[in-house]
């Protein structure tokens, strides 16, 4: 399963920083963040519950950017 997720960044290293967070949680299959855009594609493992995955990604991005913020 796929979604995307608008999110708030303030710099392109900081948004890599964010994309390689999010691939390294539990439950993503895979992530790709787009500054320009401001959006995260996220597609997650097989039968992963996304709401709870979400939540450990946001955990995740703002070990390495605080002020980062995603939509859910």
């Amino acid at each position: 399963m796929k979604k995307t997720y608008k999110i708030e960044v303030d710099c392109a290293n900081c948004a890599n920083k964010m994309e390689e967070a999010a691939k390294k949680t539990t439950g993503v299959k895979d992530a790709v963040v787009n500054f320009m855009t401001l959006k995260m594609n996220v597609e997650f493992e097989e039968g992963a519950d996304p709401k709870q995955i979400m939540q450990e990604v946001l955990k995740n991005c703002k070990k390495v950017e605080d002020d980062c913020e995603i939509f859910l």
